[in-house]
């Protein structure tokens, strides 16, 4: 019996460009980065007013490349800053419309995901979904305890690609994602280790601004005391010191570069100050996932390594060298969300799981 056929487009908005994608089940049939100008883009106030604009651009590129929009099943978008909710497929509707246009956590380029997918779909009476956004919260109880009676512990991490690549192993291995307990390591820009028990996230740190190992451009955790001591030096303003934090911490901030092939190329040259650096983030990474593995109590089924850094075969190799006692070590390189949007569509419109409605709200308070 023939499998029916489920034509998907995906959407990825991101600061300067937007990734487009369409998908028959879960062959692409298409891949496309949009670049636009700056200048197109600054007559713009807010992100989300860039809505329409992206909307026209979208839908022109898809005629350009032949693709016939009547054809399609569903739209899929980014998800953006949201309120805490779980991971999942959601369908796009009124209550989350009102919390991207707004920002309900923050603004950012990924909020028009939702509104992109919303707008292709209603006009052609179709579904609209996003799939596991950055603010996907299943954190237990305990892990939202930092310590400090005043800032409670965040769930904000790569839940797109963290999932996807768990799903995809698990069915490997001839199990559910519900069945299994992994270890994800997401190494890009900034780098976050998920203890996935269960289908859930339990434990994961906050990579945007200040958990976790440093990365190509992010501090990840740092001394506190330190910190509060550099803040009320009378040196630096508020803004310098999170641009030192995000944007202009780990490689950034040590070796002047966020470019782990350049890295790789000054280690070649026999610089001992990069092979240092570059050592340490492995070092931090693999003791991320020694923590995570005493989260899961040791029952670990795998460690999985993804995300850019993960092509690094020495970078791979010296964090598998520390934790691969704890589990087999399993490398999926790369990001691949317009594969996984379109994965998260897909389960909807075969039936093996319902879209989920927002909000459904997580306790967050300890």
């Amino acid at each position: 019996m023939q499998e029916h056929s489920f034509r998907i487009l995906v959407i990825n908005p991101g600061s300067t460009s937007t990734k487009i994608g369409v998908f028959d089940n879960e062959r692409s049939i298409l891949e496309k980065t949009i670049r636009h100008d700056a200048e197109a883009l600054q007559v713009y106030k807010k992100i989300i007013d860039q809505y329409e604009f992206r909307k026209q651009t979208i839908l022109e590129t898809l005629d350009h490349e032949g693709i016939n929009i009547s054809k399609l099943d569903a739209v899929c978008g980014r998800g953006g800053l949201l309120r805490p909710i779980e991971g999942g497929t959601y369908a796009v509707n009124e209550a989350m419309l009102q919390d991207l246009r707004r920002g309900y956590s923050g603004q950012h380029a990924s909020n028009l995901g939702g509104i992109l997918a919303h707008e292709i779909a209603s006009a052609l009476n179709i579904p609209a979904f996003i799939v596991d956004p950055v603010v996907v919260d299943e954190l237990d109880p305990i892990a939202r305890v930092s310590g400090f009676s005043l800032i409670e512990r965040r769930s904000i991490f790569h839940a797109l690609n963290q999932k996807a690549v768990a799903r995809r192993v698990a069915k490997q291995m001839g199990k559910t994602y519900e069945e299994v307990n992994f270890i994800v390591a997401h190494m890009g820009g900034g780098i976050t280790v998920g203890a996935h028990k269960c289908g859930r996230v339990i434990d994961v740190n906050n990579g945007l601004d200040g958990e976790g190992p440093f990365s190509p451009e992010r501090a990840g955790t740092v001394p506190a005391g330190d910190l509060v001591s550099l803040c009320f030096s009378g040196e630096y303003y508020r803004e310098e010191v999170m641009r030192m934090l995000v944007g202009g911490g780990g490689l950034v901030g040590y070796l002047g570069t966020n470019d782990a092939v350049k890295v790789e190329k000054m280690i070649e040259n026999g610089d001992e100050k990069a092979k240092l650096i570059y050592s340490a983030m492995a070092y931090q990474v693999a003791k991320e996932i020694g923590a995570a593995s005493a989260v899961l109590a040791g029952k670990v089924d795998a460690i999985i390594l993804t995300g850019g850094l993960a092509y690094g075969k020495q970078f791979v190799k010296e964090i598998a060298d520390r934790v691969q006692w704890i589990a087999d070590v399993i490398v999926q390189p790369g990001e691949n969300e317009l594969q996984a949007l379109a994965e998260g569509a897909l389960r909807v419109l075969r039936g093996e799981e319902e879209a989920k409605i927002y909000p459904q709200a997580v306790k967050t308070t300890v």
